[in-house]
């Protein structure tokens, strides 16, 4: 078992914050993932969290009552099956994420060219649907390999069966609930187009108005890449040692999704975006039970998303914004990342994201809720 002494969590997530945990392991290969996790499992009673790249975790300052395991696989590698025009990719769980977009640009791959720059491990991306800029990974995944904490089985699993959605999925442990399935990501399989080098048409609405681009220009995949990475920057959304903005859980809060009726009672200048209503099955009527009268199909209620940016600056909470006497503020390129400005503790951002929530809800009647998984801490 490759057990090694226990590093605080404040020095391996991207928030800087977190204690040591009792024990820990570092899983580099498949094997010693599985044999660690099948290892912790076996003891019920024993708290267990696996780590992949930190960027999307808020630990407590107390040390962890269990095992943290580190995943530390990586590689990725061309397998069968991809139809024409496609590349089938393989990717392992701990694959670091902006290395692998790079490497798919450089091959003339498209995907996931508009998530460059997003920090962490391949292995949570199927886990919470990661999008930036049009793109989700909905789009382009295949399958994932699982070891179910039930079963302590190894499974192939569909996408379709994951309940991808806006950031979230059944792997998904949101704050305040249990994940539908408890299971951890061993590698992830996607099908990214090969559309080479060459400028070519962007398709998708939604990435060519966050590039500001017309819809008949011309754009390569590597210039969306330098694009994002220049865009997210400037957000202070690219990991930098240097840069305190950068010390963060990158977007603390999701954007939320409210009826219709909500959002008509916010400002009209508050950004949002209707979701595509989930569409009826198809109905099949047996041609010796058909009358002549086809039912109409069931009305389903228009789902809007809010900017959650735009409600914190507009319930008063301008960019830097921090509580007195507190190390944790507000990024100042960026509302909706909370940033830890130099020895901050888990509590002090904790208690800032409790102070955005009251703030927001009181103004608007929204609640909302964070993004990162939160574990030792309350909101």
């Amino acid at each position: 078992m490759p057990e090694v002494a226990p590093i605080p969590l404040r020095d391996l997530t991207t928030l800087r914050v977190g204690g040591a945990p009792e024990r820990m392991i570092d899983a580099r290969t498949r094997d010693e993932l599985v044999a660690a996790l099948r290892d912790v499992w076996a003891d019920a009673a024993e708290p267990w969290l696996v780590l992949g790249g930190g960027s999307n975790l808020l630990a407590g300052d107390e040390p962890f009552p269990g095992t943290v395991i580190r995943i530390l696989t990586s590689g990725f590698e061309e397998v069968p099956g991809a139809r024409d025009g496609f590349a089938r990719i393989r990717i392992e769980a701990g694959q670091n994420w902006d290395e692998l977009v790079a490497w798919s640009v450089a091959q003339g791959l498209s995907g996931i060219e508009a998530m460059s720059g997003i920090p962490g491990t391949a292995g949570a991306a199927p886990i919470q649907n990661v999008g930036a800029y049009g793109q989700e990974i909905v789009q382009t995944l295949v399958e994932v390999d699982l070891l179910d904490e039930e079963t302590g089985d190894v499974s192939t699993v569909p996408a379709g069966e994951l309940g991808l959605g806006p950031r979230t999925s059944v792997l998904k442990h949101h704050y305040g609930s249990v994940a539908p399935r408890s299971a951890v990501v061993l590698s992830l399989t996607l099908d990214l187009a090969r559309v080479g080098h060459e400028p070519r048409p962007v398709a998708d609405a939604r990435l060519r108005s966050a590039l500001g681009l017309a819809p008949d220009a011309a754009v390569s995949v590597a210039w969306i890449r330098d694009t994002v990475l220049a865009i997210r920057a400037g957000k202070g959304m690219v990991l930098s040692e240097p840069d305190h903005d950068t010390h963060s859980a990158g977007s603390f809060f999701n954007n939320p999704i409210v009826t219709e009726a909500v959002a008509r009672t916010l400002p009209a200048e508050c950004p949002r975006w209707p979701l595509t209503p989930a569409m009826d099955a198809v109905s099949v009527i047996p041609l010796s039970q058909w009358d002549g009268y086809v039912p109409p199909p069931a009305q389903t209620e228009t789902r809007v998303k809010i900017s959650a940016a735009w409600l914190i600056e507009n319930a008063g909470l301008p960019k830097g914004f921090g509580l007195p006497r507190s190390r944790a503020t507000l990024s100042t390129k960026h509302t909706l990342a909370l940033t830890n400005r130099g020895g901050a503790t888990a509590e002090e951002v904790a208690a800032l994201a409790r102070f955005v929530q009251s703030r927001v809800a009181a103004e608007f009647g929204i609640v909302l809720m964070p993004e990162p998984v939160l574990v030792g801490v309350e909101l």
